[in-house]
């Protein structure tokens, strides 16, 4: 027997309701990382017993918003990385997966504030594991080329790189720093890697431009 009409539409409504609960609770988090579940259903609309029925906590909350980040982390990374993109050079290469990957991670960058305390560490290197993959290759590349600096393994300039975004994340969570695009942070690797400032800034530029913010 198929599902009822009423069935259908209580199921779409629990899922609409999750993902407004998830979303709400993604900017009141930014906004205060010690908000309550409660403070977070009012601004969602919801009533508590309905937060508690999709989350039954603050750490099943936040586990979720950490599934929709690595989600939304595998997908731009797959955009960055496709294949049927044209053939070019490593420093677009890397220039168009910087900027996916900032795009994420400045959406999602109250976890880094909460992560290890509420995630563990395990899991926030499980979080960072693709994005980590895609640079080291991306790196690798371009040594290949001899465009990026060899003075360095690129697993090494990899976890710098990776240092100096979460530097950035940082400074935006304190409100030092703006980057909505990640064009300036996309520069900034070209450059940590041995690419002229103008060169690097052209091209950070160009990527951010052709595709656009994802989000």
């Amino acid at each position: 027997m198929g599902e009822s009409a009423e069935s259908v539409v209580r199921r779409s409504h629990a899922r609409s309701n999750r993902a407004r609960i998830l979303a709400v609770a993604r900017q009141e988090f930014g906004a205060n990382p010690e908000v309550t579940l409660d403070e977070i259903a009012r601004a969602a609309g919801v009533v508590r017993r309905t937060l508690y029925g999709h989350f039954n906590g603050r750490a099943a909350l936040l586990e979720a918003l950490a599934d929709e980040a690595s989600q939304a982390l595998r997908d731009a990374l797959a955009v960055a990385t496709a294949p049927t993109r044209p053939v070019e050079g490593p420093e677009r290469s890397l220039a168009r997966l910087v900027v996916g990957i900032w795009q994420v991670g400045d959406r999602y960058r109250v976890l880094l504030s909460l992560a290890l305390q509420d995630l563990g560490v395990e899991r926030v290197e499980e979080l960072l594991r693709p994005a980590r993959h895609a640079v080291v290759a991306a790196v690798e590349r371009g040594q290949d080329a001899g465009v990026f600096h060899r003075h360095l393994p690129a697993a090494v300039l990899g976890s710098a790189l990776e240092a100096l975004t979460l530097a950035l994340l940082e400074a935006v969570n304190a409100g030092a720093w703006e980057d909505p695009a990640g064009t300036a942070t996309a520069t900034e690797t070209l450059i940590a890697l041995g690419v002229p400032t103008e060169t690097a800034a052209d091209v950070a530029r160009d990527v951010s431009t052709v595709d656009g913010p994802a989000r």
